[in-house]
Formats: structure tokens, C-alpha cells, sequence
């Protein structure tokens, strides 16, 4: 293996890991919440709280890694989440709220931290070989969709009694093993915020950059929504946690099971089409989930609603690194995703309001003006940016 390609595989593990923990919260967190909580209204704060505490963490994160370089900054996210789980395990079985809510923006910090994982395999890949690697460490969360929403039951037996703490129990395991391969990283420091380069009124002002943005944080805020809303939905239709862990697993496959061609897809058809196909498939997951509350229709629109966001954030994620220098690249990428947690952390806090106070219902057509937004977007993206856009056919990939 080569040490781009090694450098690639230990972050993938990173975000496999990583996104293990972050699963384990989305199909757990708000059952805790509902069960800790002295008013189920706030039954989705943990899960706000995690996705707050990324979102603090990026801006530091890329400052911090710009000093100590991308290692360092990854296992201090990975130490940062052994403590988390640990926490979070303890707080359940003490029945305390509070602590699980601190546990949860502790596993949160990595999540922010570890987001710069795919901007990494930017760094440690060739020119021609930075769409793959982005998808390939994205890739990483199918490992998390097998074993992040079943931590809940597999670790059932270790402490009996507490329902999901078990599962935190062995997430600490995992994450201080991931803290082990991470010290065999090795990626040359990004590069700093400078002042030289443009200012980012500037920057994001280009067709580009604005679509990137837009269809990046509207993606993820409509697949947050969705999805965080969809364990209280399903139990209160009289779905069992075995249900909910099935389709949250499948969810998970497609978000991350597609990035293994993703890229390919767009080489050959362009960013525009893969991204429309993404737009489309969070407006058919509303639509099914509008018709019917079975098992089929939550599974299928979240499995369609994971696609959709995979074709979404890779796209938005290539479309960003067309419109910096290289000298401006800290300061873009804290921007961006800023923005994409921002909308998220906001998505997941609605949830369990919309779903405790309005029902399923509202949910899903609350989300409805944020995909004709995307949609929207794109159709003007294209004709403001055709470069952009277009299919990437004549390249010599690293394989």
C-alpha cells in the first residue's frame, strides 16, 4: 500500500469509528432523552448537543491542526470521545439528563473534529485522486451502519438493567482504538489561516462557493430533520428499538455504501446530474413517508433519504475545493462547515418539538421548502457555472 493510499484507509477507519459513535447517539440519543427527561419536548437536546458541540469545534479544530498538524488534532478528538462514551454510559445507568447531554457534546467534539477527515484525504491525495478519496473515507460510515445503530442491543448483557448503556460501554473501546491507528497518520500540516488571499465576502460570492454552501447545509439540515425525528416517530407508531436499529442501519448503507461509487459517478455524468438525483431522492423519501407509517415506509425513505444526502454532501464537497486557493483553504473549509453544522444542530433541536407537538406529518412537509431550495439552487448553479459541473472523463486516476 502506498502512503497516500495508507493515509487514505486510517482515516476512513477515523470516520468509521466516528461515525459509529454519532449513529449510536441519532438512534438512541432521543430514547434516553424522551426516557431522562423531565419534559419529552427536550428529548432530542443531546442530539442538539452533539451536533452544537461540532459545530463549536470546527472553527478551533482548523486553527489547532493548522499548528500541530492533522494527527494531533484527530486524537485529541479521538481522547475527547473515550471520555464522551464513557460518560454517556455512566449517565444511564445513574439516570442523569444532564451528564448524558454533557456525554453527548463530548462524542460531538470528535464529530466536528474528525469532519475534517475527508478535507485530509484532500491533502493526502493526488490531484487526480481527490474525488475517490474524499468518497472512500466517506465510505467508512457502512462500517458504521452495521455497528452503530446494534452497539444499543449487543451490549445489552453488560450491564443488564440499563437499557443502551452497554453500547457506550463498548463505543469506548472502539474509540481508543481508533485513537491507536490515528498515531500512524502521517499528512503534511494544512495550511494556516493567512491573510493572504481573498476575504471570504469575496470568496463565497462566486456561483460555485454559494452552491456548495447552500446544497451542502440544506442537504444535511433536511437529512438531520428527517432522521432524528425518525426513533420517536417510530416508537410512538408502535415500532420495537430492533425496528428502528434496522432502519437506521439501512439509512446509514445509504449514506455511506454509495460513496464507493459516488465519485466515479461523478467523473462520468458531473457534479449537476449526481446532486439533482440526490435533490430528487429527499423529495421521493417525503413522499413516502407522507403515505404511510409501516415498517416498508420507514425503511425506503430512509434508506432513499441516506442516498440522497451522500450524492448531496460528496457533490457540495467537490464543488468547494473549485473555488479557493490553496492559500485560503483554512479559513474556507471553518466557513462551510460552519454553516453545514449550523443548519444541522438547528434540524436536529426542531425535531423532537416538531414530532412531540405536531407529529410525523409536519415533519416531513417542514422540510419540503428546503429540498425546493436545493432544487432551486442547482437549476441556477447550472447555468451560472457550467465548468463546474461538468463531467470529469478525461483523467488518470491512482489505482
Amino acid at each position: 500500500m502506498t502512503p497516500m493510499k495508507k493515509n487514505v484507509a486510517l482515516l476512513a477507519a477515523g470516520q468509521a469509528v466516528m461515525m459509529s459513535g454519532a449513529v449510536l447517539l441519532f438512534a438512541t440519543g432521543s430514547l434516553v432523552g424522551q426516557r431522562l427527561a423531565t419534559d419529552p419536548t427536550w428529548a432530542t437536546l443531546p442530539l442538539a448537543l452533539q451536533m452544537a458541540a461540532s459545530l463549536a469545534a470546527i472553527i478551533p479544530a482548523s486553527l489547532l491542526m493548522a499548528r500541530i498538524g492533522r494527527r494531533g488534532g484527530f486524537l485529541l478528538g479521538a481522547g475527547l470521545a473515550v471520555g464522551g462514551a464513557a460518560l454517556a454510559a455512566y449517565s444511564i445507568v445513574a439516570g442523569h439528563f444532564a451528564l448524558f447531554c454533557l456525554a453527548s457534546a463530548l462524542i460531538g467534539s470528535f464529530t466536528g473534529i474528525g469532519n475534517y477527515f475527508r478535507f485530509a484525504a484532500v491533502d493526502a491525495a493526488s490531484t487526480e485522486y481527490r474525488a475517490r478519496a474524499i468518497a472512500y473515507v466517506l465510505a467508512g460510515g457502512v462500517i458504521a451502519a452495521l455497528i452503530g445503530p446494534n452497539l444499543g442491543h449487543w451490549g445489552d448483557h453488560l450491564l443488564h438493567g440499563h437499557a443502551f448503556a452497554g453500547g457506550y460501554v463498548i463505543l469506548v473501546g472502539l474509540y481508543a482504538l481508533v485513537f491507536a491507528l490515528l498515531t500512524r497518520l502521517d499528512i503534511p500540516k494544512p495550511r494556516p489561516f493567512q491573510s493572504a488571499g481573498r476575504p471570504l465576502a469575496v470568496i463565497f460570492r462566486q456561483p460555485a462557493m454559494v452552491g456548495a454552501v447552500l446544497t451542502g447545509a440544506l442537504g444535511y439540515g433536511v437529512m438531520s430533520l428527517v432522521m432524528t425525528a425518525t426513533p420517536l416517530a417510530m416508537h410512538g407508531h408502535m415500532h420495537g428499538y430492533q425496528d428502528t436499529a434496522f432502519v437506521i442501519e439501512w439509512h446509514v448503507l445509504g449514506m455511506f455504501a454509495p460513496s464507493f461509487f459516488t465519485g466515479r459517478l461523478i467523473q462520468r455524468f458531473g457534479l449537476w446530474h449526481v446532486m439533482m438525483v440526490g435533490a430528487l431522492l429527499n423529495a421521493a423519501c417525503v413522499a413516502i413517508n407522507l403515505t404511510g407509517t409501516t415498517m416498508a415506509h420507514f425503511w425506503l425513505a430512509l434508506f432513499l433519504l441516506g442516498i440522497g444526502w451522500n450524492f448531496l454532501f460528496i457533490g457540495a464537497t467537490q464543488l468547494l475545493t473549485t473555488g479557493y486557493a490553496a492559500v485560503e483553504q483554512a479559513k474556507v473549509q471553518a466557513a462551510n462547515d460552519f454553516a453545514v453544522f449550523g443548519i444541522a444542530t438547528l434540524a436536529v433541536l426542531s425535531a423532537g418539538m416538531l414530532q412531540h407537538h405536531y407529529g410525523w406529518t409536519v415533519v416531513n412537509v417542514g422540510v419540503i421548502p428546503g429540498i425546493l431550495i436545493i432544487l432551486g439552487t442547482l437549476l441556477w448553479l447550472r447555468r451560472a457555472n457550467a465548468a463546474a459541473l461538468a463531467p470529469r472523463l478525461k483523467t488518470t486516476e491512482v489505482r
